[in-house]
């Protein structure tokens, strides 16, 4: 199983398509928010499943501020991490995917990728499509890949611009 997971596009589009051409096949995209009204084009653009949620910057969207679901037999939550304030720290939003029995919390907010696991959840920030903030400021995204026997690899990946 192998899942793309991109946040913070702001509407700058065109990188979220050269990423997904890029990476395909994927059996899903995360999309952990602020498309700013990007999210159907995304979903219609994708030959997978495609789940997002709503980023601070969404002022019009109906998306869901987060979700929890079962994919691949892993259990995730994904949320854009405002409301968790990620800026300041990631313990409240591993206490919530912890006290969920979540394998994956998804989220993004803070522009700079992140990639820790601690208790068994894998903690993963993609970082920013359009805006990083990150030393090298490089946009950047995630690749979760699941093999047969559930083994997990995270790899975070930069891309030239």
């Amino acid at each position: 199983m192998k899942i793309l997971v991109v946040s913070d596009t702001h509407g700058m589009d065109r990188r979220f398509y050269e990423v997904y051409k890029k990476e395909k096949p994927v059996d899903m995209v995360i999309h952990c928010g602020d498309t700013q009204g990007s999210e159907d084009d995304f979903d219609r653009s994708v030959n997978c499943v495609f789940c997002a949620v709503q980023g601070n910057n969404d002022f019009f969207s109906n998306l869901p501020r987060e979700r929890f679901f079962q994919y691949g037999g892993k259990s995730f939550f994904v949320t854009h991490g405002h409301l968790y304030n990620v800026s300041s720290g990631y313990h409240r939003l591993l206490d919530e995917a912890k006290n969920r029995g979540c394998d994956f919390v998804l989220f993004g907010h803070t522009h700079r990728p992140f990639y820790e696991e601690i208790d068994g959840v894998h903690i993963i920030n993609p970082g920013s499509l359009s805006y990083p903030r990150q030393f090298s400021h490089r946009p950047s995204y995630a690749i979760i890949d699941v093999d047969s026997n559930g083994d997990v690899k995270v790899t975070l990946k930069e891309i030239e611009d």
